[in-house]
């Protein structure tokens, strides 16, 4: 069963990294970061820390990798683990609360706002912005929260169906 977790814990990373390659930025060097929705699967699927701040590690290596922000690699690398510790926190003090679903719906805009926040700040200390905080604020983060939470459940619904067709739901949530 850790065999099975780790390759989808693998798979989802590959995926959430591939999809924050190819996604266009939102007219600034900005984009909506569904790597964070692979992680945030990856929280729902695991109850351990290690592997949460193992995935934030590894997330933002890739979207370090792949950023489109001039100096954003740092900082990338610096939101996601902020991001997976505290979502790592928050998914487990409600995991046995709520429905997975209300989870996720919950999960999505906080955690994107985390890592929006967390990313804007690092990057204003490290290499400096482009615009205004509040500016960049309006323009990046909140679409992303937007646009991260709509694409993030569809994608999630595809992941919990995938599972019942493959009888796996119950090992995971």
């Amino acid at each position: 069963m850790k065999t099975n977790k780790m390759i989808l814990n693998a798979i989802f990373i590959a995926i959430g990294a591939i999809l924050h390659q190819i996604t266009p930025a939102l007219g600034l060097p900005m984009q909506p970061d569904f790597a964070l929705v692979a992680l945030f699967i990856v929280l729902m699927i695991n109850t351990d820390y290690k592997t949460a701040a193992i995935s934030g590690i590894i997330i933002g290596i890739f979207t370090a990798l792949t950023t489109k922000f001039p100096g954003g690699q740092l900082p990338n690398i610096i939101d996601k683990v902020i991001t997976a510790s505290i979502m790592y926190i928050f998914i487990s003090l409600m995991r046995k609360r709520f429905n997975i679903n209300l989870i996720m719906l919950i999960v999505l805009p906080i955690g994107t706002l985390i890592s929006g926040v967390t990313f804007l700040t690092s990057a204003s200390m490290i290499v400096g912005l482009p615009a205004a905080f509040n500016s960049l604020f309006m323009i990046a983060v909140v679409p992303a929260v937007i646009i991260n939470t709509i694409i993030g459940y569809i994608i999630f619904k595809v992941v919990l169906s995938a599972m019942k067709v493959t009888k796996k739901e119950n090992l995971y949530f």
